[in-house]
């Protein structure tokens, strides 16, 4: 299914500006690429030339395969010519009283003056390999990694990991442990800094008093704690409950796993907490309370690196959280608002009109992942006035119910509302996990139904269609499954925010990644990957290839509807728009869309989200061994960005505006006013082999097709390892953002 173009047209402004990402690179002389442009700002580039043949890279079909029959990877930011980039800050780097952290993600740039502003980072998590392997070169001191490695070989378990937190203080290996855990939380979180352009054009940093770290250990030794409100406050302070209670009632230590976010119009920034379960436990007790912290041990190898906060004994129900911080004041380390619930959240489409309730949008980013959607109980007055905040403090969350027929509605989690899960059947995977229950619901009870035995205690696994059915007679609705006073109830729902949506009937989707707003009100929502997994997997009656076929790896991007645009509707309508994949099956080129960027000019700028370690792996066959259908990810080269305009000739084709480095995303692309400069996150170069050692390389071969659909074999050059940013050869990959701009004499 190819974009729809006049649907696209209804992409009108947005939220930031567009520029591009200039090149050392470039167009081969042969290829004939066009140029294309925004509408206002006369923004020309030539799109540069990508891994697979595109219906929008000038070559008819039957040049295709002399002009594709070979093509090499390059270790850089490649992007059109006349324009450049600038390394603004990179991993390392002093920032405040700490340092720069890695995996930078979302970028949200707030202006003071035209040419002045915060800069804020979000730092997602560690890349164990290339995060270990050069630590000591660029931070300048070493870890215990080996003498930990070592004490871990000796487990019982015959595993690399263990519960550092129940070892004892005086334990030696236990202060290496919280050493190692202590740098990488440092690493994660996020960031403010303070940015100037100067006369010549080049970005600066003026290091300002508001330049400061919020880190995965804030408040652990400086004080420093997050604040919280909503709800799950009543949980935190528990003096005691069915789980574990870290005894520190409404104060927070640190946030990580931030990934995307969103920004506000009055001034503040949005950091969504997504992959917290890679340091602490997911799952709740019916009262909301944690797992101790012993079910996410302390893990480390080779190429892992995992339980970060077991050591700190950090509760796993304070994270996974909407984090709201203003750049602007010295003395805000974050509050996380527990209306907008706990799960895996990405990026935060913000709606905010005057006399209207405020409306935020977030997706679950895991595969059977939800769409949901925080309604304010109070209307905005002046949508740029900070004391909207106090809105997110009082409201409802609701999770999306997609119908295959393009109708949805938005379903309450509240304590009242009726259990009715979907059915794994319609489920990729067959696999909808679910809430174990109250306490009360015992299998000694009249009426009771035997299910199957509870994950870690507190999830159920339905695997049957039967089992849902045996689900919805043990409970009724949502408050049957969690305990407390109503207050504490409803915390306990927020706090256990998937599953309770998994029990009341919420679409599972398919790994939902950014959320963005069109000035009309419309929600665009990027849809990573259609693959299911353990955990479970979307609907196929939603999520289907150009040729319906279900589960499908590549992507899609669908636009939703309020009911006569009100942000607080209650029901929705919805439509896909783009489906990723090869051209010649119905696809745009691309595979799987992450974040998604509207210029001033209604243009879409979009990047890619393709998993590290499938990037660029040989295609030989197009059937895996059984005769399926194989993944060909590897297919589509590095992680690159997309421009897709909105009007004119070539509304709703996608260009391809510009590949990453090795191994990397190209993450949380962000605007000034004046459009003419895009910063740019580049995170994880080197992710699967770390440092480029002597330039080494590897040729590869890859079935490739036309367009229209004819098979030839491309062999293609591709650098193993990174040296990004610096490119110089052998030095450290190291996560960087950078101010792209278009060169004066273009």
């Amino acid at each position: 299914m190819s974009i729809k173009r006049r649907e696209f047209l209804l992409l009108l402004g947005g939220s930031a500006g567009a520029v591009a990402l200039g090149s050392l690179g470039g167009c081969d002389k042969k290829n004939t690429l066009q140029q294309v442009a925004t509408t206002e700002n006369s923004f020309l580039f030539k799109p540069i030339k990508g891994a697979i043949p595109l219906e929008t890279a000038g070559f008819k079909p039957e040049e295709q395969k002399e002009n594709y029959s070979t093509y090499e990877v390059v270790d850089d930011l490649v992007l059109p010519q006349g324009f450049q980039y600038q390394v603004i800050v990179a991993w390392g780097d002093k920032v405040g009283d700490s340092r720069f952290g890695y995996n930078n993600d979302y970028l949200s740039f707030v202006p003071i003056t035209e040419n002045e502003g915060y800069l804020s980072v979000n730092f997602e998590y560690i890349s164990a390999i290339p995060w270990m392997q050069t630590y000591q070169q660029v931070i300048g001191k070493s870890l215990p990694f080996a003498e930990v490695k070592t004490a871990l070989k000796k487990n019982a378990s015959g595993k690399n990991e263990i519960n550092a937190y129940g070892l004892p203080d005086k334990d030696p290996i236990k202060a290496k442990i919280k050493e190692i855990c202590s740098e990488a939380l440092l690493d994660q979180g996020l960031g403010i800094i303070s940015i100037r352009k100067t006369k010549d054009g080049k970005w600066e940093r003026t290091n300002s008093t508001s330049d400061r770290r919020i880190s995965g250990i804030s408040g652990l030794e400086d004080k420093r704690y997050l604040k919280a409100t909503g709800p799950a406050v009543t949980v935190f302070r528990k003096k005691q409950g069915q789980g574990y209670i870290d005894k520190l009632g409404d104060r927070i230590i640190g946030s990580f796993g931030n990934c995307a976010g969103g920004t506000t119009p009055w001034g503040t920034v949005l950091s969504a907490e997504e992959n917290f379960q890679a340091q602490v436990p997911e799952p709740v007790y019916a009262d909301g309370t944690s797992l101790d912290p012993s079910k996410r041990p302390f893990a480390l190898g080779d190429e892992e690196l995992f339980g970060q906060g077991n050591v700190f004994g950090l509760a796993g129900n304070k994270y996974g959280w909407i984090v709201e911080v203003d750049p602007a004041n010295p003395n805000d380390y974050g509050t996380k608002h527990t209306w907008l619930g706990r799960y895996h959240h990405e990026a935060v489409g913000v709606r905010v009109e005057a006399e209207k309730q405020l409306a935020f949008y977030s997706g679950c980013d895991r595969r059977g992942g939800h769409i949901y959607k925080f309604v304010s109980s109070d209307r905005v007055t002046n949508p740029k006035d900070k004391a909207n905040s106090q809105l997110l403090q009082k409201g409802m969350l609701y999770a999306a119910k997609f119908n295959p027929d393009g109708t949805g509605r938005w379903i309450p989690l509240k304590a009242d509302t009726p259990v009715d899960p979907d059915i794994p059947s319609n489920i990729a995977g067959n696999v909808i996990p679910l809430p174990k229950g109250a306490t009360k619901a015992e299998k000694g009870k009249v009426g009771f139904q035997p299910l199957p035995e509870p994950i870690e205690g507190v999830n159920l696994q339905i695997t049957k269609d039967e089992e849902i059915s045996q689900f919805k007679q043990n409970y009724k609705r949502l408050g049957d499954l969690y305990t407390g006073s109503s207050e504490e109830q409803q915390g306990a729902i927020l706090i256990d925010a998937h599953y309770a949506a998994n029990a009341a009937g919420a679409t599972c989707t398919a790994r939902p990644e950014d959320t963005e707003i069109a000035p009309n009100g419309d929600l665009y929502i990027s849809f990573t990957s259609g693959s299911p997994d353990k955990e479970g997997g979307p609907d196929m009656r939603v999520f289907k290839s150009p040729k319906s076929e279900a589960p499908y790896e590549y992507g899609w991007v669908m636009r939703l509807t309020e009911d006569n645009n009100d942000p607080a509707a209650d029901k929705f309508k919805w439509q896909m728009l783009a489906t990723g994949g090869e051209p010649a099956a119905g696809g745009m080129g691309f595979a799987n869309p992450d974040n998604l960027l509207l210029d001033r000019s209604g243009n879409v700028w979009m990047v890619t989200d393709m998993s590290s370690g499938k990037m660029n792996s040989a295609i030989k066959s197009r059937a895996d061994d059984q005769g399926k259908p194989a993944n060909i990810s590897g297919l589509f080269g590095n992680n690159a960005m997309w421009f897709i305009p909105t009007s004119g000739e070539e509304a709703g084709k996608a260009f391809l505006f510009a590949t990453g480095p090795m191994e990397c995303e190209t993450t949380g692309p962000c605007f000034t006013q004046d459009e003419q400069t895009m910063f740019l996150a580049v995170q994880h170069p080197g992710e699967s082999n770390g440092t480029r050692k002597n330039q080494a390389s590897q040729t590869r071969e890859f079935l490739v097709t036309t367009t229209t659909g004819e098979e030839f074999m491309q062999t293609r050059q591709v650098p193993i390892g990174s040296n990004w940013p610096s490119k110089t050869p052998n030095s450290p990959p190291k996560p960087a953002v950078v101010a792209i701009t278009k060169s004066s004499s273009t």
